[in-house]
């Protein structure tokens, strides 16, 4: 005779429905909040280094420079929680900074930000708990900046993809 199974508790349907939630915003479209085929990974890989260099508009940041910008997001937050790394930070230097990239600065990219979004899980698979304020509202927080940066991505995107 099976054993039933213990209810999960408030930290563990947390953690679930955040990683649940977060792997439609970056992999997998689960059909909670976005449209099929539109998560950020399938998204960015029908952009090609070109487009992701090309800005929107003259006082419009590229989308290179959106994915890198929503990478040190992640790794800032990574350093703060799991390093205590409160050093001081220059969110405007990759605004300042990113503009055209090459094929393999693209890709590089991309890669830095499927690091960096796997190093998150992990830090909130490992988290002990979710018993404040500060770790719901950072958890909350990560996922309502990624998917605010998708949204501008796909919408730069309707310009970029008809210029």
């Amino acid at each position: 005779m099976t054993q039933p199974t213990a209810p999960k508790t408030m930290h563990e349907n947390f953690v679930a429905a955040m990683l649940f939630l977060l792997d439609e915003t970056f992999d997998s479209v689960h059909g909670v909040f976005l449209d099929k085929n539109t998560s950020l990974f399938e998204t960015l890989a029908t952009v090609s280094a070109e487009e992701a260099s090309r800005p929107v508009g003259a006082n419009c940041a590229t989308l290179a420079a959106q994915v890198n910008h929503t990478a040190f997001y992640l790794e800032r937050t990574y350093k703060w929680v799991a390093e205590n790394d409160h050093s001081k930070t220059d969110w405007g230097e990759i605004w300042r900074t990113v503009r055209e990239v090459t094929p393999e600065q693209w890709e590089a990219s991309k890669q830095r930000l499927r690091t960096a979004y796997d190093q998150i899980k992990q830090l909130i698979q490992a988290m002990p708990d979710f018993n404040n304020e500060d770790a719901i509202g950072g958890t909350l927080g990560v996922l309502a900046h990624c998917a605010y940066h998708l949204g501008e991505i796909r919408q730069a995107l309707c310009t970029i993809k008809t210029a």
